[in-house]
């Protein structure tokens, strides 16, 4: 679960596990992909979800 840190600037400490999901909804997206900038395109469109951990 990601975690926020308040100091200076938020930081947001991620899991091993939410790594992963982020790599791989990531590969699902790009596979659709042709070239650099069609990359950014859809990455662009796409929304991240991370879950927090209240703790």
């Amino acid at each position: 679960m990601a975690r926020i840190i308040e100091c200076e600037r938020r930081l947001i400490k991620l899991s091993v596990d939410d790594v992963l999901s982020i790599v791989r909804e990531y590969q699902a997206i790009c596979k659709k992909s042709c070239c650099y900038e069609h990359t950014r395109e859809l990455l662009s469109k796409a929304d991240f979800y991370i879950p927090e951990d209240f703790s």
